[in-house]
């Protein structure tokens, strides 16, 4: 059976607003208890005790959490952010001759051109620059399931201490969560976080990651 203390949890949790002023140490308890009893259709008198004892829990838990994020903020402060535009996805079948990708690869850079490959267990995911985008859809035209174009590289280069601090790369995506911002694809190499988007969140993007 579900405690009152996890519906108090579950639903400030789901109420992003709520969650924030709880951090913060802004919001009025006594009310919030109220509020949360009406939402959930438990408005006896020791209901609203126990949600109210389960939030400043909650809030002692937030508050240590606050604590963490700067921590992160703290190293992504000493970090750098790149943005390539013009960026394709390409989504083919597995193929059998994976050597292709090789000279694909040594051949985009050959170009100055953006060449990532992805494995999955029936899928090849390549993302590229637009300009070379064209020479693997010519390739790999009988295999290719999927593509998306008029995509941007978010590469977010983080210190080594990255290493050391936990949350890292959940706090950069509860940033793009929170920003109505859609990661269609993400990869990381050691200290260096990518993230592919629309080209169309560029500027919000570029916005929300100023740490």
């Amino acid at each position: 059976m579900v405690t009152t203390a996890e519906l108090t949890e579950r639903y400030i949790s789901e109420h992003p607003s709520i969650k924030d002023c709880l951090k913060k140490g802004v919001l009025n308890y006594s009310k919030l208890a109220r509020a949360i009893a009406k939402d959930l259709d438990i408005e006896k008198k020791t209901s609203k005790e126990a949600i109210l004892i389960a939030a400043r829990r909650f809030a002692k838990k937030l508050k240590e959490e606050a604590s963490r994020e700067e921590k992160i903020r703290g190293i992504l402060r000493k970090g750098e952010l790149e943005i390539k535009n013009k960026i394709v996805i390409i989504i083919t079948e597995k193929i059998r001759h994976t050597d292709k990708f090789f000279e694909l690869e040594k051949d985009a850079k050959k170009e100055g051109c953006t060449f990532y490959i992805i494995e999955g267990s029936k899928t090849f995911t390549i993302i590229t620059s637009k300009q070379y985008s064209e020479k693997i859809k010519k390739l790999f035209h009988e295999e290719t399931l999927k593509t998306k174009e008029d995509l941007a590289m978010v590469i977010i280069k983080s210190p080594p201490d990255i290493e050391n601090c936990s949350g890292v790369v959940s706090y950069i995506y509860s940033l793009f969560s929170d920003n109505n911002v859609n990661i269609l694809e993400t990869m990381s190499c050691w200290t260096d976080t990518i993230l592919v988007i629309d080209e169309k969140d560029i500027s919000k993007t570029m916005q929300f990651l100023k740490f």
